[in-house]
C-alpha cells in the first residue's frame, strides 16, 4: 500500500527560491470534501495525474496514475466548484528533504503553504522546521486543498 507522510505549514516569510523548480498547477476534485475518499485531477505544467487519497492528518493512503490530457479533459468538467490554482516551488532542505511551497491564486490568493514529505512517521514527528516556516496546519482540516477548493480561504 502507498502512504503519504506529510506535514503542512503556513509560511512566515518566503525563502530565496532562486534554485527552486517552478510549476503551474490546477487541480480539481471529483469527490466532495465530506466523502470518505478523495479523487483528484491535477495538471502540473504538461503532465496529468489522477490521485486517490484516503485518511486524515499526517499519514494517508495515496495512489496516483498518470493520465492523458484527453482523459483529464473528459473529467475536468465534473470538478466545477471544487478547483484550485497555484504556483508550486520545489526546493531542498537539510537531511535530503524537499519542500513544496504553494502560492495560491484566484479565490485563495494571498495564501502560501509549504509541505514536506517524509519516509517515516517518526521522521515527520522529529522534523524541526526552518525559521521561515510558520504555524503547523497538518491536522487542521480547513487547510486541506479539497476543503479550500470548496470553502475558500480558512478563517
Amino acid at each position: 500500500m502507498s502512504f503519504e507522510i506529510e506535514r503542512k505549514f503556513l509560511v512566515r516569510e518566503r525563502p530565496d527560491l532562486t534554485a527552486a523548480i517552478r510549476s503551474t498547477i490546477r487541480q480539481g476534485y471529483i469527490t466532495h470534501p465530506t466523502d470518505a475518499v478523495q479523487m483528484r485531477l491535477r495538471q502540473s505544467n504538461d503532465s496529468y495525474v489522477l490521485t486517490f487519497k484516503s485518511g486524515q492528518g499526517l499519514v494517508r493512503v495515496e495512489r496516483e496514475a498518470a493520465i492523458t490530457q484527453q482523459q483529464f479533459d473528459t473529467f475536468w468538467p465534473e470538478t466545477t466548484g471544487r478547483r484550485i490554482e497555484k504556483t508550486r516551488w520545489r526546493g531542498g532542505l537539510p537531511d535530503e528533504l524537499a519542500f513544496e511551497l504553494d502560492v495560491f491564486e484566484g479565490a485563495l490568493a494571498g495564501l502560501v503553504l509549504v509541505e514536506v514529505e517524509f519516509e517515516t512517521e517518526q521522521a515527520a514527528k522529529a522534523f524541526q522546521p526552518p525559521a521561515w516556516f510558520g504555524t503547523d496546519v497538518t491536522e487542521d482540516r480547513r487547510y486541506k486543498n479539497q476543503v479550500m477548493a470548496v470553502n475558500g480561504l480558512p478563517s
